[in-house]
């Protein structure tokens, strides 16, 4: 596993162009206003767009999930269209967080047609067996909410490629 510590913006880091983002990442970024990586942006993007699996530390407010989301959407803009889905499950211990990373991801991955679920207790149930039955490319849960689908049979997990936890420590 790569870990990585720094959370100061980074000032030395290369531009996002040199991370090895796909050109449809790329535009995304531009088309939202991202001009550089912050530094743990600079240190997750390449092991993950390698496929390594990483653990990251960074202070809140320096792009964690950018760090971790963007190589997401890269490799869901390189399978493209007919990938499994979900493809992408990110666990995260609060709804206030599945809201706010599940709108960042939308907001990364739009340009791209990615669709993105939020999942979490104290929403209807109902609406989010529709959209799963529609088919997402990632889906950002709750545990416990996660559990309901999963013991359900309703978010199937067979042909989820990545997982991400987010904020490990409050979960565990």
């Amino acid at each position: 596993m790569t870990e990585a510590t720094h959370s100061e913006p980074g000032a030395d880091a290369p531009g996002f162009h040199q991370l090895g983002l796909s050109e449809p990442v790329l535009r995304a970024l531009d088309t939202i206003g991202y001009e550089s990586p912050s530094s743990i942006q600079a240190e997750a993007i390449p092991p993950l767009l390698q496929g390594r699996d990483l653990v990251g530390q960074a202070a809140t407010g320096t792009g964690k999930s950018a760090a971790f989301s963007l190589p997401l959407l890269h490799r869901l803009a390189a399978a493209g269209e007919g990938t499994a889905r979900p493809s992408v499950l990110m666990l995260v211990p609060t709804r206030e967080l599945a809201m706010q990373l599940s709108e960042a991801v939308y907001r990364y991955g739009r340009a791209l047609g990615v669709s993105v679920l939020p999942i979490y207790g104290g929403q209807s149930f109902s609406q989010q067996l529709k959209a799963l039955k529609r088919g997402v490319d990632v889906v950002v849960a709750t545990p416990g909410r996660a559990l309901d689908h999963v013991g359900r049979g309703t978010l199937p997990l067979a042909k989820v490629s990545a997982v991400v936890l987010d904020e490990a420590d409050e979960m565990l």
